[in-house]
């Protein structure tokens, strides 16, 4: 066990981790936050998919202690039913879920694109997505999201 200090949704925690955790383990068991999934354990479904620094990761093979110090954000800190993301509006409107499980993953990917690229083309967003798996099929409903929200984010201040 060693303490970990980091930032998770805005909010400073310090917690004593075990050197080999993981930081899904660390964000679903230690601070109860549910929007990551444990998909398949590899990083590659990208169920578990948060942001560090603003970049998405996938938590299942990132180490806790890796991220010492740094800013993670979940699918909870991204927005809430008063303060949607963009991306969270459009989830929602174009009903873009059907399990469900794939959703936080989606979300966060989409999240990340539009932050460094407001307004890619629907080839860019079928490629930032590509490594995030939906066995459901609504592969169609979450491209029109996506689109939908770099568009929404056009209207949005700076």
């Amino acid at each position: 066990m060693a303490l970990l200090a980091l930032t998770v949704n805005a909010r400073a925690v310090e917690l004593d981790v075990p050197h080999e955790a993981s930081l899904l383990h660390v964000l679903r068991n230690d601070l109860a936050l549910n929007g990551p999934k444990y998909g398949c354990g590899l990083g590659q479904c990208g169920a578990c998919t948060v942001h560090v620094d603003g970049v998405a990761a996938r938590a299942c093979v990132v180490p806790a202690h890796g991220v010492a110090g740094r800013q993670v954000t979940t699918l909870e800190g991204l927005g809430d039913r008063r303060h949607w993301h963009p991306v969270q509006q459009a989830f929602e409107h174009a009903q873009a879920a059907q399990c469900g499980y794939c959703l936080n993953g989606m979300v966060m990917q989409a999240a990340a694109l539009l932050a460094r690229e407001p307004h890619p083309g629907e080839g860019r967003i079928r490629d930032e997505l590509s490594g995030n798996l939906c066995r459901c099929g609504t592969h169609v409903e979450i491209l029109r999201a996506v689109q939908a929200a770099a568009l929404a984010q056009g209207d949005r201040p700076a």
